[in-house]
């Protein structure tokens, strides 16, 4: 911890220049005191630390010591720095690493590319999490990624839809995926008979999990070989879009107002969003917009029409135009009475 604790104090003295022994103690949470040890032991190693006297004095560098990145170009380095994620980055147990990796690499960076690096921070956010709704709970997320890391085989009770509910699953993790706030585990389920050395076969799919829905999660001893080749970032692609349309089966014809067609897309999933855009036909005489839309169920396309209230009239199927009929004669009743 010393070792480590030393170094962040030359690298921060490096990045910005004069500091108080008391912004070197609140940087980096110890006592003023260890401040003052830190500085002695950085000096008797020969690196040229000095006080400057006075009420703006304070630790710095001899001008000039520093370890200068090379070969790295101004796009490069502020790519670096709008690639950082600290809030997931924190949630898989990297928040530290993540900021120490920062601070080494502003401490190696030379003057002009530093500022410019930094702007990124001051102008450009990342706020992974969805709207309207809270961060799924996973306390199980850092021993999923050690696993992921380690290729370590686990053993889980894990929260499904169907039934029986809770079912126990020994996995081997390959790869872990953030979609809108949300976390998946990708990972196979083996054979229990097959030894953990053994690769999967070519044609045993991975499978995806919701970190969330882990209930327990234990290390196994054994190891498991990744599959050769796996690309994960192709994987999730071909899974997104084969759950888009595994999800949409159904579909449900539908016109628009002027005002409807203009609030739809903001209301609507982006799988429907995206077909009105697509499948739109002219208006009719009367304005409104003709479209096919997918929907998930006739039961969510219900819902999610709702949502447009009087600014859209389902045309079929019969079943859900009888369902919004019914909302409808509802409402009537508890209003026009």
């Amino acid at each position: 911890m010393r070792a480590s604790r030393l170094l962040s104090l030359l690298l921060l003295l490096q990045t910005r220049g004069r500091m108080t022994a008391r912004d070197l103690a609140d940087e980096l949470e110890v006592s003023v005191r260890t401040v003052y040890r830190d500085v002695e032991s950085l000096s008797a190693a020969g690196v040229p630390v000095y006080a400057d006297r006075g009420p703006d004095g304070g630790y710095r560098l001899l001008e000039g010591y520093r370890t200068r990145l090379t070969g790295l170009t101004t796009g490069e380095a502020e790519s670096l720095f709008l690639s950082g994620m600290p809030g997931p980055a924190s949630q898989l147990g990297l928040g530290d690493v993540a900021a120490a990796a920062e601070l080494k690499l502003m401490a190696a960076l030379p003057p002009d590319l530093r500022t410019r690096a930094a702007r990124i921070r001051e102008r450009f956010h990342l706020d992974a999490p969805g709207w309207f709704r809270a961060p799924d709970d996973v306390p199980h997320l850092q021993a999923v990624a050690d696993a992921v890391w380690n290729q370590q085989r686990i053993r889980v009770l894990y929260s499904r839809w169907a039934r029986p509910q809770q079912v126990e699953r020994v996995l081997e993790p390959i790869g872990v995926v953030l979609k809108a706030g949300t976390w998946y585990l990708i990972a196979h389920h083996p054979d229990p008979g097959a030894p953990a050395e053994t690769a999967p076969a070519p044609d045993a799919a991975p499978r995806t999990y919701r970190v969330s829905k882990i209930l327990t999660l234990q290390p196994l001893p054994q190891r498991f070989e990744r599959p050769p080749g796996f690309d994960l970032a192709a994987y999730w692609d071909a899974y997104a879009a084969r759950f888009e349309a595994d999800s949409y089966r159904d579909q449900a014809t539908v016109r628009l107002s002027p005002a409807g067609l203009e609030r739809a897309p903001i209301l609507l999933p982006p799988v429907m969003a995206r077909a009105l855009h697509d499948n739109a036909e002219p208006p009719d005489p009367t304005g409104w917009t003709p479209v096919t839309l997918p929907v998930e169920s006739l039961r969510h396309a219900h819902v999610e029409f709702l949502k447009l209230g009087a600014d859209v009239e389902v045309l079929a199927p019969p079943r859900l135009r009888d369902m919004m009929t019914g909302t409808a004669r509802a409402l009537a009743a508890h209003y026009l009475h």
